[in-house]
């Protein structure tokens, strides 16, 4: 009597992530892609299998960030000089890109400044540099994308904004207020995009550790503060990586607002559920980091 050999066992079958998988295959733009939460961004987008490319307006960043993410990553990365400042300039690129790959899947509208300090001690020309790019940049990118995704009948925009776009932020009133604008922008988009098919999310870090603390009104006169802004920030600082992880992970899941990490998901429970509390705790961080600002 002779017996069968056993045969072998079929491989496991691959496990699926749909928070992955959703950027497999897809084109996506980023704005600000040369550093920080663009630059991570694009790393994750990459690794999720996309294909991204880096706009900046410092291209040599942009670049240097691609020649770096690429090899390593199942997506492609090219970079491109924006100034999103430039309307034109914009839609340009989001036509060249949705013209090459046939379609735009994501435009990360993430390109910004930062500008703060004594509010009493700033220009009409502070406030006209963070609206400049952190609004308008953000317009320029709807505008040129929006009614393509419409013809497309799908697509999706993520606008980052901050947790100073939803919660009380003294010495940072320029910047708080573009952020509130593009919160404003996106949810209310986010309900007539979706009846196009189109998808529009509003990323809303808490602070996060990027060149960007280091260059609070770079290049405008008067008042230069620096990181002394965010001492003593509740739970640290975010990082990049951290950030695009779970920002990806809620634009995958179709989160209207990525509000992360935790403690700033609570800051921001607590507003809503306790405004009085909270502004005037906001009133005595403006005294102490007034005090500071003065001091320095």
């Amino acid at each position: 009597m002779t017996t069968e050999p056993a045969s072998a066992a079929p491989p496991p079958a691959r496990r699926v992530d749909p928070l992955r998988e959703r950027f497999d295959g897809r084109t996506a733009i980023v704005t600000g892609g040369g550093s920080g939460i663009g630059r991570a961004l694009g790393a994750e987008l990459a690794a999720r299998g996309a294909t991204v490319v880096l706009a900046d307006v410092d291209l040599a960043a942009a670049a240097a960030a691609a020649a770096e993410i690429g090899p390593r990553s199942p997506g492609s990365v090219t970079a491109a000089e924006l100034d999103v400042r430039d309307a034109d300039a914009v839609a340009d690129l989001v036509e060249r890109v949705a013209s090459d790959h046939v379609r735009l899947d994501y435009l990360f509208n993430n390109a910004g400044v930062a500008v703060g300090g004594d509010t009493a001690q700033l220009s009409v020309a502070h406030w006209d540099r963070v609206i400049d790019v952190n609004l308008r940049g953000v317009v320029h990118g709807v505008a040129a994308a929006y009614p393509r995704m419409v013809r497309q009948g799908s697509g999706h925009i993520v606008n980052t904004a901050s947790l100073a776009g939803l919660f009380p932020s003294p010495t940072l009133v320029p910047y708080a207020a573009t952020k509130h604008a593009v919160v404003g922008l996106s949810i209310s988009l986010r309900a007539e995009a979706a009846c196009n098919g189109v998808r529009v999310t509003a990323l809303c870090p808490g602070f996060v550790d990027t060149p960007l603390l280091d260059h609070v009104n770079e290049g405008l006169p008067g008042p230069r503060p620096g990181r002394e802004l965010l001492r003593r920030v509740p739970g640290g600082l975010y990082t990049p990586d951290a950030l695009a992880r779970d920002a990806l992970d809620g634009v995958a899941r179709n989160r209207a607002l990525v509000v992360a990490p935790s403690v700033a998901r609570n800051a921001w429970r607590g507003y809503r559920l306790a405004p009085t509390v909270v502004l005037a705790a906001a009133t005595r961080t403006a005294r102490r980091l007034l005090g500071d600002l003065h001091a320095g």
